[in-house]
């Protein structure tokens, strides 16, 4: 009996220690105005190789902001997987007045964007762990805990969308250059309260990603992240991508419960509205309607 209570104590000590979350703290910033903090988290990733290629500054959030940036050799490693996994080019980081830093957890975004060709990347994602600390600080990881081999196929319940799920496709074009054209044109003009935050084209593989601010008051970020905790900064901006012909973004069901997966049932009930109006929203964009 004692050696059954002892295998299964080890069973449940592997399945926790093999749980990842999706964010990291890093090191606190000195007290200053958020843009000039955002501008020292700026710096901090450029001395280490990263390329920043885009500042977000939700509406609604005033204290909050969030920087992304790109990685060479991780967007080749993209860029040799091809498809769906233009998504995870974005590297994100958060930033509050107060000075906190957080930052995407790698190993939890990648496993989760990438799905099956993880491996393949691995290296290259290893680097983008070890210069994230580097720059920024390694603090304690937070933001909820999904066991490692759940991310590749995560959904936040029984019944809820996975990455792939049907209704992540938004519109079907002539062309690569139509739908490219089509959304950064609607972007531009600010259609349904959106604008581009970064983006990121692979001419090549006719593939691309844009981070997307959603503005609108009733049912933008200022709304719902309020709702379900800002802390988690480093989950935005949302990703709206395109693959040949097509335009997708993963269903906010999938991607809200990805980027807050402690979300109670209650709070996600209290935005259970926003998963269609994002849907909404980006398929404006990608010009469905």
């Amino acid at each position: 009996m004692k050696k059954l209570i002892l295998c299964c104590a080890l069973l449940c000590w592997v399945q926790l220690s093999l749980a990842l979350t999706p964010y990291v703290h890093g090191s606190r910033l000195a007290a200053a105005d958020l843009a000039t903090q955002l501008t020292q988290v700026e710096k901090k990733l450029q001395a280490e190789g990263f390329t920043v290629v885009g500042r977000h500054t939700p509406k609604g959030l005033p204290q909050h902001g969030s920087v992304v940036a790109t990685d060479p050799a991780m967007l080749e490693a993209i860029r040799g997987i091809g498809g769906s996994a233009v998504i995870a080019s974005g590297i994100r980081v958060g930033v509050q007045s107060d000075g906190a830093v957080s930052y995407m957890n790698p190993d939890y975004w990648y496993r989760a964007y990438l799905r099956g060709k993880f491996t393949s990347a691995q290296s290259a994602v290893k680097s983008v762990q070890t210069r994230l600390s580097k720059a920024l600080g390694e603090g304690a990881g937070f933001g909820g805990d999904v066991p490692e081999g759940d991310l590749s196929n995560y959904r936040y319940m029984f019944g809820m969308e996975r990455f792939d799920s049907a209704n992540s496709e938004l519109k079907s074009h002539a062309s690569f250059e139509d739908a490219l054209k089509t959304v950064q044109d609607n972007l531009s003009r600010g259609l349904g309260g959106t604008s581009r935050v970064y983006e990121v084209i692979m001419l090549d593989q006719k593939i691309a990603v844009m981070g997307v601010a959603l503005n609108d008051p009733k049912d933008g970020e200022g709304y719902w992240v309020n709702k379900v905790g800002p802390e988690h900064i480093a989950g935005l901006p949302y990703e709206l991508y395109i693959v040949g012909n097509k335009v997708y973004a993963p269903f906010a069901r999938y991607r809200i419960a990805l980027a807050w997966p402690a979300l109670g049932m209650g709070q996600f009930m209290g935005i259970s509205h926003i998963p269609e109006a994002i849907r909404g929203t980006l398929a404006g964009v990608a010009g469905a309607h």
